[in-house]
């Protein structure tokens, strides 16, 4: 796919994170930008491929448009703007009274796209996903490699979706409408892959993580999992029996927080204690 070429100067920066930078088109409110760092050329190029396939699945994701590369020989992605969202993240973060609520709906739609069967053939499985991370992670030695490898083949098998980096942040809403967003690791999978991830970002970060990722303290992710488990599970759930259950898979996360930072992460290792 050849890029179409745009300049910087038609966009203002709006946000960024561990892979790239979000702008505004100055003059077309209806255009979002995300704009990986410099070096980055495969992962756009794969992150609108597969959000194409994601959004013709009818997962509800805002619209991609074209790859797209700077004058300066940065690549991304140009989607279809939606107006005055916001994330559930920054709503728990500037409303920390309506938590549950949020939690409530943040369940609800991972219900639904936990529930949504794919085309196997488009879409990568989870597991292969995990494995080649573990394969290309630097960090871990090869007796622990060995050991997460067993952890992840022998774990559930399902064809639905999986987001892949599924958090707080990486669902929005706006109006009576809700998305995902940052699809760029979707799969599928057994939910528990996508769930180890809720875990991890509401209960494993410092206090110092959970503010700079998320807009809330830790206390407040916290009481957005203690409402999200029973939203998710049914009001009947055993939420200590599900945490136990989710801890490792919150640990396997830290393959993709280890490749996107480029370094270990040793507060999130330790929910791995159970496998290694």
């Amino acid at each position: 796919m050849d890029a179409h070429k745009i300049s910087l100067t038609d966009y203002i920066l709006s946000g960024g994170g561990y892979n790239g930078e979000s702008y505004h088109h100055r003059d077309d409110p209806s255009i979002l930008l995300k704009l990986y760092y410099p070096g980055k050329i495969r992962q756009p190029l794969n992150e609108v491929n597969l959000a194409r396939k994601v959004f013709a699945a009818g997962i509800p994701t805002p619209e991609p448009g074209e790859y797209v590369v700077t004058e300066d020989g940065r690549y991304g992605i140009r989607f279809k703007r939606i107006e005055d969202k916001v994330s559930y993240a920054r709503a728990c973060g500037d409303h920390p009274e309506k938590v549950d609520q949020y939690a409530a709906e943040f369940a609800h739609m991972c219900r639904q796209l936990h529930a949504t069967h794919v085309d196997t053939s488009q879409f990568p499985s989870v597991k292969e996903k995990y494995i080649s991370l573990l394969d290309e992670n630097p960090f871990f030695s090869d007796p622990e490699k060995s050991k997460l490898k067993r952890f992840i083949l022998q774990a559930p098998d399902t064809d639905t979706a999986i987001h892949g980096d599924l958090q707080f942040g990486n669902a929005i809403f706006a109006g009576g409408k809700r998305y995902f967003i940052d699809l760029g690791d979707f799969c599928y999978g057994h939910p528990y892959f996508d769930l180890g991830m809720v875990y991890l970002c509401c209960k494993l970060g410092s206090e110092e993580y959970t503010k700079e990722q998320f807009h809330m303290d830790a206390d407040t992710a916290s009481r957005f999992y203690d409402a999200f488990i029973p939203a998710y599970f049914g009001p009947d759930c055993d939420p200590g029996k599900i945490s136990e259950t989710l801890l490792p898979y919150a640990g396997l996360k830290t393959l993709i927080i280890e490749r996107d930072a480029n370094c270990p992460k040793p507060e999130f290792r330790k929910a791995l204690q159970s496998i290694l």
